[in-house]
């Protein structure tokens, strides 16, 4: 059972990522690699914080030109986003904080035990223990200069 949030702590953690850009960062951070460890729910709630605390979702509907509630919506709950969608929203909030997040794959050692992962993050292994797959949750951020983005999505505005 997941209980809710209350204000206070939401509060908190906005002001802290207002103030605090390397908090900030990794609150990015935090929300994409749950979304790549296949836990949809807390990545959105995440990203959301994040949105909050920075530009805000009327900003954000202006520079995709869709209603800051269809995108309220989009990181809620129940949201079930495009991938297109989504990945333009990390990429714009990606430009707007000045980082780039990257995924970088490592091995690890496949012992057979499906359950301790979850098969979205993890690739080439059988099953079979001893083999050896691929484990895609890491990303990292790397910090770029303020620039504006070579192309944009389709639709989104700078």
């Amino acid at each position: 059972m997941q209980m809710a949030l209350t204000k206070d702590f939401k509060d908190t953690v906005q002001a802290r990522a207002r103030r605090d850009p390397v908090f900030r960062k990794a609150l990015l951070q935090e929300g994409v690699e749950c979304l790549l460890e296949g836990d949809i729910g807390t990545g959105k709630a995440v990203l959301r914080d994040y949105i909050n605390a920075t530009i805000g979702f009327e900003a954000l509907s202006s520079a995709f030109d869709k209603s800051s509630k269809s995108l309220m919506r989009m990181f809620g709950p129940k949201g079930n986003p495009q991938a297109g969608n989504l990945f333009a929203v990390i990429r714009y909030l990606q430009e707007r904080e000045g980082v780039r997040l990257e995924v970088k794959a490592r091995r690890v050692a496949d012992r057979g035990d499906v359950s301790s992962r979850s098969s979205s993050n993890h690739v080439g292994g059988s099953g079979i223990p001893g083999q050896r797959g691929v484990q895609l949750s890491k990303v990292d951020v790397i910090g770029v200069p303020r620039r504006k983005i070579a192309r944009l999505p389709e639709g989104v505005k700078t």
